[in-house]
């Protein structure tokens, strides 16, 4: 569907750039600026976007005042998140009223819902266009249609559109780069807006993945993530095992990882591709979302704790030492203080790395919005301060564990409190700090482990960078 949209001109490419470079004669900004929110698979999305808009002759920017392009690529997946964007896209009226040239564009998944267009339309009178996960690709007819016909455009693709390759995405530098294998989502659990949103799942293929990833590798990208709203549910011309072991069999000095899993997709092959491989790094990200079976239930997860906790089991038998992490909503619908015992009782016995946690955010669309019993925000944020003090005591125990202890460390950028210091991961994804020259950024160092606390580790080199 879309909303007050017509055909842009022929030859609009070219007419984009034309008009990029008369405001650039002008003294005007051609920067273009893409603030990102929300999960990996957006920022992937928004290197897409930035690669589009050089396409068009904007010049990436992080500074919104020196940009002639401004896009804000959302996420819808809680209210809170749907109110930060909003507050900032109120912010930059103030610029259009200085420029009435700057164009403004909201992407990704808020604009796919048709309250939010509407929202958009009519409280947002200074966006130009907007663009849903499936319609990115029409930036040029939307741009186009706004300077040359004087029309907003606000685009809702297919439901389940095909996949197009050949968008050049415009990464940052190494040496983290991220890689989609696969969109959209079949889960429909009872409290997300992502299949809404993103639509059925739709995988790459194999082949396409292979090559990006060895035009990765070949430019510097030491650490590799391969994205998807449910990566394991990959089904191109191959599995995800399948393809994971391709992938993890290329010549080169990197790593892999994958986000995000879902529990009931987590076969024994897989497991096994894990276990075997070094380039796949220790790390496994399970959402659990909830320790009580009778909650898994109605949030239409498919699994239940004792199959969960079988296939932590295997993880840990073939990877030793894997780092597990997952994610925890707090005060789902109906759910008792039983219930949430329950997942304080998953955490003291699974003993995750890290929890990423949730207050429960009705949403629009979905059945759990519609459920009886919605827990009171006050025993929410009871349940969340007992939950995150447990989640901590447990890190900084495993992350003791660390102390004295040498790791392979993966050099990511120069500390942003002290230029001295480097800051780096694991390959479990463990956040360490030591001290290192600018020149080892992009370097895998071995660190011997100092001091380490609930989520960040401190050290030195184990012996100078480069040698």
């Amino acid at each position: 569907m879309e909303n007050g949209s017509r055909t842009a001109p022929e030859n609009v490419e070219e007419r984009i750039k034309e008009y990029v470079l008369s405001r650039s004669a002008a003294g005007l900004p051609t920067g273009v600026t893409v603030l990102t929110f929300g999960c990996q698979q957006n920022e992937a999305d928004s290197e897409k976007l930035l690669g589009l808009a050089s396409t068009l002759g904007f010049s990436p920017t992080d500074d919104p005042e020196e940009a002639g392009l401004i896009l804000v690529n959302t996420c819808a997946i809680r209210e809170h998140a749907e109110q930060k964007v909003l507050s900032v896209i109120g912010g930059f009226g103030r610029r259009k009223a200085e420029d009435r040239g700057l164009l403004i564009g909201v992407c990704g998944c808020m604009p796919a819902q048709s309250h939010r267009i509407e929202q958009l339309k009519k409280s947002y009178p200074y966006v130009d266009f907007s663009l849903d996960p499936s319609s990115l690709s029409r930036m040029a007819e939307a741009i186009g249609t706004r300077l040359f016909l004087g029309k907003r455009s606000f685009f809702v693709g297919e439901a389940n559109p095909p996949i197009r390759e050949g968008i050049a995405p415009l990464r940052r530098r190494g040496p983290l780069g991220w890689l989609s294998i696969m969109y959209g989502c079949n889960n429909f659990c009872s409290y997300c807006i992502v299949p809404y949103v993103r639509g059925r799942e739709r995988s790459r293929a194999s082949a396409d993945i292979v090559r990006e990833a060895e035009e990765m590798i070949a430019a510097g990208y030491r650490d590799i993530t391969l994205l998807g709203q449910n990566v394991n549910s990959y089904r191109g011309d191959c599995d995800f095992a399948a393809l994971l072991a391709r992938l993890a069999a290329l010549p080169g000095d990197f790593r892999l990882r994958f986000m995000t899993s879902h529990p009931k997709d987590v076969s024994d092959d897989l497991v096994g591709v894990i276990g075997e491989n070094e380039k796949i790094a220790p790390a496994f990200h399970l959402p659990l979302q909830s320790g009580s079976d009778a909650v898994l239930r109605a949030m239409n997860r498919r699994y239940d704790m004792q199959r969960y906790r079988e296939t932590v089991r295997k993880l840990r038998e073939a990877r030793p030492g894997i780092v597990l992490t997952s994610d925890i909503i707090v005060g789902f619908p109906g759910e008792t203080e039983a219930d949430f015992s329950e997942t304080l009782r998953a955490l003291r016995e699974i003993r995750f790395d890290m929890v990423y946690s949730f207050l429960y955010s009705p949403r629009r669309g979905t059945p759990a919005a519609g459920y009886e019993g919605q827990v009171d925000a006050e025993i929410k944020g009871e349940r969340m301060r007992r939950l995150l003090a447990l989640q901590t005591d447990i890190a900084s125990e495993i992350g003791k564990g660390y102390e004295g202890k040498t790791v392979r460390v993966l050099a990511e950028e120069i500390s942003k409190t002290d230029p001295a210091m480097l800051t780096g991961r694991t390959g479990g994804g463990k956040l360490v700090h030591f001290p290192s020259p600018a020149s080892a950024v992009g370097e895998f160092l071995d660190v011997r482990i100092e001091r380490a606390d609930a989520y960040a580790m401190y050290g030195v080199p184990a012996r100078e960078p480069g040698k």
